[in-house]
């Protein structure tokens, strides 16, 4: 059996190390070894919403523990692609620094301090430039991620096309268009289509995500607190219920309705 990995100054040398070992085909692990890029994104995507929720949260202990479970993804990825003979962990290291340093020419060149409104334009500018030089100029949604959650990712397609002059004026016609969607997806459920029904419920939640991006909220982030504000809620019923030595499946909606308004009422105050 290979020796373990002995400590080093730089932490981040130990946990490339320990990851080169566990990817070594003599005495590496057996899991790490049949894993790929493909079957390693779901962990990476997982690992950036566990830190999210620390976050959420705020709890920083966790949050150590989530950046940590993050950056192994990193690390992972990085020790294939150095084993196909594409990139190191250095040079992603490395790439991400040079990026840096050319988006912020206000701090690392010669380009005047701007306000947050306006480095965010310039921001934009430099990577339009870095797409036309990479011939990335196809569509001006090309580089949208098509991974990305659904919802994250209408709000960066639609912003993308409102850089062009393709928006809303303003709320109010977000408003009108998603009862405009609303009454559509109301008329092909009377019709009982189907597939026509799941086509206006995207529409809808489309128009949802474009309203959050004019309210300047993240859709996922509203969602998420929906989420727990729902479990709070539920969690309450189940545990008065339990008080009453009942399970919610012999209760009625009637009861478990009115808890549920108490339930909101205690969180009031």
């Amino acid at each position: 059996m290979p020796p373990p990995v002995p400590p080093s100054d730089k932490p981040i040398d130990r946990l490339i190390a320990i990851m080169a070992r566990l990817r070594d085909p003599a005495g590496g692990c057996a899991w790490d070894l049949e894993q790929s890029f493909a079957t390693i994104a779901p962990y990476t995507v997982e690992e950036a919403y566990e830190v999210a929720d620390a976050i959420e949260r705020g709890n920083l202990a966790d949050l150590k523990e989530e950046l940590g479970d993050l950056l192994l993804q990193v690390v992972f990825h990085s020790r294939m692609a150095e084993e196909q003979g594409a990139f190191s962990f250095d040079e992603v290291a490395e790439v991400i620094s040079e990026k840096m340093i050319r988006r912020h020419p206000h701090v690392f060149g010669e380009a005047d301090q701007r306000s947050s409104a306006e480095q965010t334009e310039a921001w934009e500018e430099i990577k339009a430039a870095e797409r036309a030089r990479k011939g990335r100029t196809a569509s001006l949604l090309d580089d949208v991620p098509v991974g990305l959650p659904a919802l994250t990712r209408a709000v960066k397609l639609t912003a993308r096309a409102a850089r062009v002059g393709f928006d809303w004026p303003d709320v109010s016609f977000v408003l009108e268009k998603l009862r405009e969607e609303t009454a559509e997806l109301e008329a092909e459920i009377a019709a009982r289509e189907t597939a026509k029904m799941r086509d206006e419920l995207g529409d809808m939640l489309f128009v949802v995500a474009n309203l959050a991006r004019k309210l300047d909220i993240e859709p996922e982030d509203a969602l998420r607190a929906a989420n727990a504000k729902f479990a709070r809620r539920f969690q309450f019923i189940e545990q008065t219920l339990a008080q009453r030595g009942k399970t919610p499946d012999q209760s009625d909606l009637e009861e478990m309705d009115a808890l549920w308004d108490a339930a909101k009422a205690a969180e009031r105050g």
